[in-house]
């Protein structure tokens, strides 16, 4: 039978010393409030009344019985059971003479059916291998992180700063030379050097919690709490952030905190019943992904989410979260079609408990990490997603503009002749722009097998597809919101993105690759070094169309500022060259050109022109215009000489 135990150290029968966590601790993790629940929760290395030995505590409050099973005790249920810290579930138990590097899971007999089950610990920080599924005790981690400059200069606050994001996937960016995973640190090494020279400012990460399939991607995680053991050991990945800190570039982590796999020995179903999912069976599951969806109406469940996200900001230094999914967490109908969905007490179809869930996240993420930030992956009309609950929003720092990917990428494909009655695809995303805070994400999910690479996509020759392209980068680098680029598209791969094999990094031994590279990378630094291309990019002050209307010639141009810093943008998406093109501008003198997609740097006709001096004439509200020779395909940049 279990024992509840409600205050002091003691010996159990079979010699294990239980140490309980404190009456505040178990009151703050019921309330969902224990945020460092991963310090209480799991296996903990410790010394009780001067002996040596490891502390395992889990939730489990439908169980009858919980032991710790390992290899110490030959996986023997009976060797070491827990105790039952409190009458809401939470079982605890000290074992000395046990230490790092072993390995154990938690038998939990339920206590209605009796039916017993073997679960891993869903706070372990470690597995032995991504298809091993028993968890690991870590010692204390002894890293010692040296980016302090990189932390300091994180403080200043990233609103207005260039965020320019490269998303990798570890598993499938390169290869080592046998074939296999990279480690951690040369992957650091290598990915830092290379997306610096791109002038990328942050990567980020499709998940890298440990995950057994890799055909998952990451996106169906068994341990929250661990980082892969693919490419190495948690300490090893302290030292990938590390190294990227170090060499000036930030970390953002792809989170999953909508659902999980249906593998019996990991959360579903962990103490017998329904617990970390939905208790409803016919909203359980996810109808799409087959996967169980997290009950965000339980209070130990927030926090052991809310935990996670502390986690992984506070033990690893990462600078962002990216919420994955977010639309699904916050519609009860969502991907259900023909299977119903249950409504809540309003009779709705909006998740209630997600929402407050997301709000209270983002608000104690700000409260305790405030030089982090969230991003949320939200496809929706849902309002004011980037904007504090105080408002009525859901607390992101920023959402991805999937409306503006998916109408440009739409637009790109089209053949010439048709784009002029699509022109609004172009525009429509200033209508809806005001009060959020956007990401363009040219991300992972526009590459995938079934839907082919940017460059597919692109419409018409060879040519006039890296024309393309170059054109597609100079709108993304130039367009309100913050920036980014999955990898492979930097060098415009032709294929759709493999997970299974390395990058095609071959084409760089082509021209007409490593000229969009170039082009990439001379954006990117244009945009790090030119204020107006990155501030106020989400306060609509340092936007103005200057002619957003010209259907006829397939022509967009708009004027980004700054204080007194401006520049003009004109976008030629038509297969025409206009020698004459003109454009107003608000200051008269000498111009000159920033960047230029066509030039013969980057692979293109090298035809543009430029008057150099304006003429005091008034067009598009200005008093004064600039004669530009425009060539097909072509994105220019103007400021002032």
């Amino acid at each position: 039978p279990a024992r509840t135990v409600k205050g002091s150290l003691r010996f159990s029968q079979s010699a294990p010393i239980t140490a309980m966590l404190s009456r505040n601790d178990l009151r703050l993790f019921h309330a969902g409030r224990l945020l460092d629940a991963y310090d209480k929760f799991g296996a903990h290395c410790i010394t009780i009344e001067n002996r040596q030995g490891v502390r395992f505590a889990t939730w489990a409050p439908r169980a009858r019985s919980v032991s710790v099973v390992g290899d110490f005790n030959a996986w023997d249920g009976r060797s070491h059971p827990m105790d039952k810290a409190d009458e809401d579930g939470v079982w605890q138990l000290f074992i000395p003479d046990v230490g790092a590097g072993t390995q154990y899971k938690f038998e939990i007999q339920n206590a209605e059916t009796g039916q017993l089950v073997i679960k891993t610990d869903p706070y372990a920080r470690s597995f032995p291998h991504r298809s091993n599924q028993n968890a690991v005790v870590m010692a204390p981690s002894a890293y010692r992180f040296a980016d302090a400059a990189w932390i300091e200069r994180r403080a200043m606050g990233w609103k207005d700063q260039p965020i320019n994001i490269y998303e990798v996937h570890l598993s499938s960016w390169r290869h080592d030379d046998d074939g296999g995973f990279m480690r951690y640190e040369q992957l650091a090494q290598e990915i830092s050097a290379y997306a610096r020279e791109l002038h990328f400012t942050h990567v980020e990460l499709l998940p890298v919690f440990e995950h057994p399939l890799d055909e998952s991607l990451g996106y169906q995680v068994t341990g929250y709490y661990a980082p892969t053991s693919r490419f190495g050991p948690p300490d090893s990945f302290r030292a990938f952030v590390d190294g990227c800190h170090q060499e000036g570039m930030g970390v953002i982590l792809d989170w999953v905190p909508l659902h999980f796999p249906k593998d019996l020995w990991a959360l579903a179903e962990f103490d017998g019943e329904p617990l970390y999912e939905r208790d409803d069976p016919n909203m359980a599951e996810h109808p799409q992904w087959r996967t169980l969806i997290f009950n965000y109406g339980s209070p130990e469940v927030r926090n052991f989410l809310l935990a996670n996200a502390l986690f992984w900001l506070r033990e690893f230094h990462i600078d962002g979260l990216r919420f994955d999914a977010v639309s699904s967490m916050l519609y009860l109908d969502d991907a259900r079609g023909s299977y119903g969905f249950t409504p809540n007490p309003l009779g709705g179809r909006e998740n209630l408990p997600a929402v407050k869930f997301l709000r209270e996240m983002n608000a104690k993420i700000t409260e305790l990490v405030p030089d982090a930030f969230t991003v949320a992956e939200e496809s929706t009309s849902w309002p004011k997603v980037s904007q504090p609950a105080r408002r009525g929003g859901l607390g992101f720092s920023m959402r991805w503009n999937m409306g503006w990917v998916h109408d440009t990428l739409h637009y790109m494909s089209l053949p010439f002749n048709e784009r002029p009655q699509h022109h609004r695809d172009l525009t429509f995303e200033r209508l809806y722009a005001k009060g959020e805070r956007f990401v363009l994400a040219l991300s992972h999910d526009e590459v995938a097998s079934m839907r082919g690479s940017l460059f597919e996509k692109m419409y018409g020759s060879d040519e006039q597809k890296f024309a393309g392209l170059r054109l597609l980068f100079t709108y993304h680098a130039t367009y309100p919101g913050k920036k980014l680029l999955f990898m492979g598209d930097e060098f415009g791969q032709r294929g759709a993105w493999n997970p299974k094999v390395q990058l095609d990094w071959g084409a760089l031994g082509q021209d007409r690759h490593r000229h969009v590279q170039a082009a990439v990378r001379d954006l990117g630094g244009l945009y790090e070094r030119l204020p107006a291309l990155h501030a106020d990019d989400s306060d609509h002050t340092g936007f103005r169309w200057l002619y957003p209307d010209d259907a006829q010639h397939g022509v967009i141009s708009y004027l980004r500022s700054f204080g007194e810093v401006f520049a003009v943008v004109v976008l030629n998406f038509s297969a025409v060259m206009y020698k004459e093109y003109i454009v107003g501008v608000p200051q008269g003198g000498a111009y000159q050109i920033l960047f230029d997609s066509d030039s013969t740097v980057y692979g293109g006709s090298g035809l543009t022109r430029l008057q150099p001096d304006s003429v005091g004439v008034s067009t598009m509200g200005f008093p004064h215009s600039l004669v530009l020779g425009l060539p097909a395909l072509a994105g220019v940049i103007v400021g002032l000489a």
